[in-house]
Formats: C-alpha cells, sequence, structure tokens
C-alpha cells in the first residue's frame, strides 16, 4: 500500500502536468498548439482532451484514496474519544455497546411527566428534552391538521438550501466556554555554520495565546397543545427540520460568520487566509495557483475546493477553442473534483469567489452542548393552550493556521 507521503507527491506531479497542460493553451483554451500536444504526446486537439480526461481520472483515484485515509483518520480519533473520560463539566460520552433508542420528539413530550401533570391538574410546568433541534405559530389552521383520509407523505414546499460544508470539518467536544490554545507567532530559525569557538547563531520563537468562544445558535416555536396531543407526525416533522434549520446555520457560519458576538469567525472573515486573483488566467489555472499558495505559504496540503453552483458550471462547461468539452462530455456525469480535490458546491459563498484550503487539518469544531429542546410556557401560552419549544446547540469553532486556506476570487 502506498504511504500517505507517496499519494500525495503522485497527486502533486499530476496536477503540475495538468497545470503546464493548462497554462500551455491559455485563455482561449487551445489545445491545438505545439507545446499541448508536446506535453500531452497526443497528434491533435481531440487526443489531447482524452489524455486530460485520463490524468482527470487519475487524480480522481488518488484523491479518493486521500479522503479514504482521512476518514479513516478521523474514525480512529472518534473512537479513541469514546474511550478517554469527557472533560469536567461535559456531557457524559454516550455507551458505544448499547443500542441508543430514539423516539420522536412528539412523543417525548406527551410521554413527559411535566406534560401528564399538566393534563391531569392544568398547573403550568416545564420539562425538558434532550438530543433535539428548531417562530410562527405552528397550530392546526396553519400546521398538521389532525389526520383524515391522506395520503402518507409530506410535500416539503419551501425548498431551502442543503447542508454543504460541515462535511469537510472535522468534529470535536469540549466542557469549557472557550477553546484556547497556543500559535506559534513569531518564528526565525538561525541554524548556520560555525567555526570553532565561535558564538552559536540565535533563534527566535514566541507564542501567543488564542481562543474562540462557545456560542450559541439556536431557534423556537409555539405548538398548540392540539398539534402535540392529536397528530402523531408532529413531533418527528419539529424534530427533523429544527435540527436542521440549527445546522444550516453553522454550516453558513462556518465560512461567512464575522466573528462580531455572538457570530463565529468564518474562515472568510479570518485575519491571514490567502488571496489569488484568477485575472486572465482560465478557472482550473487560478484554483491550482491558489493550492500552490496553500502549500507553499500555507505549508499545508489542500483537500477541499468550496465554490458555488454557478461557478462550478464553468468549469463543467469549459471548452477547447475547437468546442471539445474537458471535463467530460454531456453523456458523463464528470467528476466532482479538481486537481483531485474534492468539490464542495455550496450557494453559502458568493459567486464570483472559491475557497481552497486544508481543511481536515487546520480548523475545527468544538461542541460545548448538543442540540436541546426546552418545552415551556412564554407569556399567555398556559391560558391559550400552547407551548413554546425551544431548541438550540452550543458549539466553537477554530481556524488554527489561517494561512492553511486561499481565496480564489474574480471567477
Amino acid at each position: 500500500m502506498e504511504t500517505l507521503k507517496e499519494l500525495q507527491d503522485k497527486l502533486a506531479a499530476k496536477q503540475k502536468a495538468l497545470h503546464d497542460v493548462f497554462t500551455a493553451a491559455g485563455e482561449d483554451v487551445d489545445f491545438s498548439t505545439d507545446e499541448v500536444l508536446k506535453l500531452t504526446g497526443a497528434k491533435d486537439s481531440a487526443g489531447a482532451v482524452e489524455v486530460v480526461r485520463a490524468w482527470n481520472l487519475e487524480l480522481d483515484e488518488i484523491g479518493k484514496k486521500l479522503d479514504e485515509r482521512a476518514e479513516l483518520k478521523k474514525i480512529e480519533e472518534n473512537a479513541k474519544r469514546r474511550r478517554t473520560e469527557p472533560a469536567k463539566g461535559s456531557p457524559p460520552l454516550p455507551d458505544p455497546d448499547k443500542p441508543e433508542t430514539v423516539n420522536t420528539l412528539g412523543q417525548i413530550i406527551v410521554e413527559s411527566q411535566a406534560f401528564k401533570s399538566y393534563r391531569e391538574h392544568k398547573t403550568p410546568s416545564r420539562c425538558l428534552v434532550e438530543g433535539y433541534g428548531l417562530k410562527t405559530l405552528f397550530q392546526t389552521t396553519a400546521g398538521w391538521a389532525p389526520e383524515s383520509t391522506r395520503i402518507p407523505g409530506l410535500v416539503i414546499d419551501a425548498v431551502t438550501r442543503p447542508i454543504q460544508v460541515l462535511d469537510l470539518i472535522p468534529p470535536g467536544i469540549t466542557g469549557l466556554a472557550a477553546v484556547v490554545y497556543m500559535e506559534e507567532t513569531t518564528r526565525t530559525h538561525s541554524s548556520a555554520e560555525r567555526a570553532e569557538n565561535t558564538v552559536y547563531a540565535e533563534s527566535t520563537f514566541a507564542l501567543t495565546e488564542r481562543s474562540s468562544n462557545v456560542r450559541s445558535i439556536g431557534t423556537s416555536i409555539p405548538v398548540t397543545d392540539e398539534q402535540l396531543a392529536d397528530v402523531a407526525g408532529v413531533g418527528s416533522y419539529l424534530q427533523g427540520r429544527l435540527v436542521f434549520g440549527n445546522r444550516q446555520r453553522f454550516d453558513s457560519q462556518v465560512l461567512n460568520g464575522n466573528g462580531i458576538a455572538p457570530n463565529l469567525e468564518g474562515i472568510l472573515n479570518k485575519s491571514g487566509i490567502q488571496t489569488q486573483a484568477k485575472g486572465t488566467d482560465p478557472v482550473p489555472d487560478a484554483v491550482y495557483k491558489a493550492m500552490t499558495n496553500v502549500r507553499v505559504t500555507g505549508r499545508a496540503f489542500p483537500n477541499g475546493y468550496v465554490t458555488h453552483p454557478n461557478d462550478w458550471q464553468q468549469i463543467r462547461l469549459l471548452r477547447t477553442a475547437d468546442g471539445i468539452y474537458i471535463w467530460g462530455s454531456p453523456s458523463e456525469a464528470g467528476p466532482e473534483r479538481i486537481w483531485g480535490v474534492r468539490i464542495v458546491q455550496a450557494d453559502s459563498i458568493a459567486e464570483g469567489t472559491g475557497l481552497v484550503g486544508d481543511f481536515a487539518n487546520f480548523c475545527q469544531m468544538f461542541e460545548r452542548q448538543g442540540m436541546e429542546v426546552a418545552v415551556g410556557f412564554v407569556d399567555a401560552d398556559f391560558k391559550e393552550g400552547r407551548q413554546t419549544i425551544r431548541a438550540g446547540f452550543r458549539v466553537a469553532f477554530v481556524i488554527f493556521r489561517a494561512s492553511a486556506f486561499s481565496t480564489v476570487t474574480g471567477i
């Protein structure tokens, strides 16, 4: 089996070969030039495109192997955390030997002692339900009507952005209100040759304490007693939509958060990240140069490229000067990678800007509290026969090395 270093070197070599071809093809993507034909060993433009496609397939395979290595590393780290006692003040870790029993939100609320007491004595009370996460009053006329003859399922007509970026971010846990770490902010290596009986050159190192505060992300919704008691599907519906809504917000914050409380600081607003202007380069060349920035200046290994779907469309439809599709013909799905690096199409990033980075090693989320749902009465809730469900979770997001990320602008 090839080592991680061998795979990374093979990926870098193939990326450079592709980069040389695109550079030789120029802004017009002319694959019939002598230089392109020489680099690819092809006789004509069509042959050069076939060579480039074959190289792309090789890059795809190498990229998948690297992703598998990263996934194995993540699984091993998670397994190690399971065997470790949780930090003081953090919630207990689940027992991997005991299967979890998951009830719907409606079942948990209706079967809770607080709800039973309310139905029996009409006394306001409050119950806390852990493990679930989702504001307009949810009532019969505008919510889920009591069951009648109706086909199964639910049509979700209000389309919304899916979770797109979080899969790139390694998970972690913390038992504190902030994640504090040390960063090497000054590093001067002065090693040099010396003659006998002369002074050793002096190096300089300095460390700075950094921190990222845990932030709360959440939402609430009032629900009528009738909805909770009469319709079993309300619980699972609210559970799914509210958990999703909170995670969707976090998915946007890791890119765009401005760092001003109570916002998290997202990668695009982190001081020190690099940038690469497209200029007159083809988009693939600009992306490659951004990856080189990450390698050379950031001393990191890029493993993801985040781009708006409309910007990825430009690359997928890229053709040579004589009209041949480079990323595969229209009859093929085509690779979801560029230079062997995984593509994440995310409309949470602005059109015209892409983001390359080493997401696996130089950023991480730290969960302080998992998704929690509290159910109680607010203002006139008790008198008007409704309850308010409040859902939220607490999390910190840390960017350990800003230069491990580079934007691509002017796409």
